[in-house]
């Protein structure tokens, strides 16, 4: 598959899962009295890679975060040498997405995205007031275990054609923990993708959701095959 269809593919991936999971917490986590709340918005990040691992994962591999390409890659399941162009498509992708989200949400007097626009964040910023030190802890350690379920039920060992409902269901569970704490991100791209339209304060904590799933996510690649290795 030429690497201009799989990098396509990213880009239509990571549009809908900033569109569909951000979406999900801008338009209705708090809709007058019938919001999804937490909950809903969790299930809304899983279904979106549920559903593209299936539309997608045939094409791409459905990574649709630089934290799964990067951790892949140390994994050595996927070679650095595309690891530009699927990063560049997922960023770009996620901009979009949230573009279409930005031009729906300001359709509503009153819409302020300085409110957030579900952007991460820590200190002040985060849901639940926890600390940078925190917020760095969870991001690492729930971008690791993302990836180490993602290398698991991708193993050509593991039972075939269940990887998307692990992983959607995976990125479902790790949401439910994160949101109070970051907003969740454990992917640079959905972070950016809301911050730029922020800017201020969502744009200087930034670094926190870049650094802290790619170090995740690159602990997973390298703890993952020594752990399944045969022999």
């Amino acid at each position: 598959m030429p690497i201009v269809n799989r990098a396509s593919a990213e880009f239509f991936g990571t549009f809908w899962l900033v569109f569909g999971g951000c979406g999900s917490a801008v338009l209705a986590a708090a809709f007058p009295e019938l919001g999804i709340g937490f909950v809903g918005v969790a299930l809304a990040f899983g279904l979106t890679v549920l559903t593209m691992a299936y539309a997608i994962g045939h094409i791409s591999g459905c990574h649709l975060n630089p934290a799964v390409s990067i951790g892949l890659c140390v994994g050595g399941r996927f070679p650095a040498s595309e690891l530009l162009p699927y990063i560049g498509a997922q960023v770009l992708g996620g901009i979009v997405g949230a573009g279409v989200l930005y031009l729906i949400a300001t359709g509503k007097a009153g819409f302020d995205v300085s409110g957030g626009f579900a952007s991460n964040g820590y200190g002040e910023h985060s849901p639940g007031h926890y600390s940078l030190t925190a917020c760095f802890i969870a991001e690492v350690v729930l971008t690791f275990f993302f990836l180490f379920i993602i290398l698991g039920s991708t193993d050509s060992r593991a039972p075939a054609g269940f990887a998307p409902i692990a992983i959607g269901l995976g990125l479902t569970l790790i949401h439910l923990i994160g949101i109070p704490v970051t907003n969740l991100s454990v992917n640079p791209a959905r972070s950016t993708a809301v911050a730029v339209y922020v800017g201020d304060w969502a744009v200087l904590q930034l670094w926190l959701f870049w650094l802290a799933p790619i170090l995740g996510g690159a602990l997973a690649g390298f703890v993952y095959p020594r752990l399944a290795k045969a022999s």
